[in-house]
């Protein structure tokens, strides 16, 4: 019997293991958080419907109807809310597929053109959720990104 209960016990807790995250709870504390920076920093973003906010910097010009096989080619700065940078271009532009991107990018490229610059403030859900990135993005994390979009093709 003491077998048959410690097996029950520890098939319990390796089911809570494999549940699924609820990641609602921090959607709302990564949004308090934004607004709260944003209005800090007097920053000027408006939130998209997603929950992304953004800035648009400068709209660009072209008339692109992205899809998720469009290729984009982008200057950028990744930083967390604390300033801290996790990932840039550094001035050398790199090419990604919008459908091989974070979801936060493939809501906010979309909103500028060819040569245009946007700022991005992402929640931890656009961005890589839950999980850590290496030891430069801890799991949670927001993301800022200032972004200038060199190249655009479908």
């Amino acid at each position: 019997m003491l077998v048959c209960l410690t097996g029950c016990f520890a098939a319990c807790n390796k089911n809570e293991a494999f549940e699924t995250y609820d990641p609602a709870p921090q959607f709302t504390i990564d949004t308090t958080a934004i607004r709260a920076f944003i209005n800090a920093n007097n920053i000027q973003a408006v939130k998209d419907q997603s929950g992304v906010f953004y800035q648009i910097i400068e709209p660009g010009t072209g008339s692109i109807s992205y899809t998720n096989n469009t290729r984009i080619t982008a200057d950028y700065e990744g930083r967390l809310l604390n300033g801290t940078i996790f990932d840039s271009s550094k001035g050398n532009p790199i090419t990604f597929t919008l459908g091989g991107i974070i979801a936060g990018w493939q809501i906010g490229i979309p909103k500028i053109q060819k040569g245009g610059k946007i700022r991005l403030i992402i929640p931890s859900y656009y961005g890589y959720g839950n999980t850590a990135q290496g030891t430069s993005i801890p799991a949670n994390s927001i993301l800022d990104f200032n972004i200038t979009l060199t190249e655009v093709s479908n």
